[in-house]
């Protein structure tokens, strides 16, 4: 493997040429993956502008939107990191709202927003049409290790060091979480677009040698 350094600038660059470049039927459904500290949502929205001046409409969706109550989520407690990995994510509504309507014969009708974790209720966002052609940006932690219907994964990667540096005090219980994640699933393996971000004013692609 060989580790291209590149600017935040390039990067965003380089992935929406290659995401416009992309052909797939129906819609493009794009992960952007990687724990808080990674930052997949502040990518993921970089992406958006960029596409649309490619020809691609966009619509980026946030996976701490698509949570599950908290009577469930929170079952075992605030802080329970197995229950983060497990069960925090609601990935049948994302699959019914978002990837189902996004794929290949889906009305391509999405939800951008089901679920508002601070107060704990349903958002009532209001669905958007995306067109064929368009592209559907799923960004948050820990989306590559289900059954979840992606077309291209891109996924960002921090050292452990680095990981419980970056990461808040207050979000630190979330760590082994990702330490199992990255045992259990491993998405660095065979995601379509890994990239080391341990300084983000640094990133860097990790490509195939």
């Amino acid at each position: 493997m060989r580790v291209r350094p590149i600017s935040p600038d390039r990067l965003v660059a380089e992935l929406a040429g290659r995401l416009a470049r992309t052909e797939t039927p129906g819609r493009l459904r794009v992960a952007v993956d990687g724990p808080p500290a990674a930052g997949p949502d502040a990518l993921a929205a970089a992406l958006v502008d960029p596409l649309r001046a490619a020809g691609r409409p966009a619509l980026h969706v946030r996976a701490a939107d698509f949570l599950r109550p908290a009577s469930t989520r929170l079952e075992h407690g605030r802080t329970n990191p197995d229950a983060y990995y497990e069960g925090w994510l609601d990935e049948p509504g994302l699959r019914r709202e978002v990837l189902d309507p996004a794929a290949p014969g889906g009305s391509g009708r999405l939800l951008p927003s089901l679920w508002d974790a601070d107060a704990d209720r349903a958002s009532r966002a209001a669905y958007q049409d995306l067109p064929p052609g368009g592209v559907v940006l799923v960004s948050g932690a820990l989306l590559l290790g289900g059954a979840l219907p992606f077309d291209l994964a891109v996924h960002l990667v921090l050292s452990p060091a680095a990981l419980e540096r970056r990461t808040e005090p207050v979000l630190r219980w979330t760590l082994p979480a990702f330490a199992r994640y990255a045992a259990e699933v491993d998405p660095a393996s065979f995601a379509d677009v890994v990239v080391r971000v341990d300084d983000p004013r640094r990133p860097a692609l990790v490509e195939a040698g």
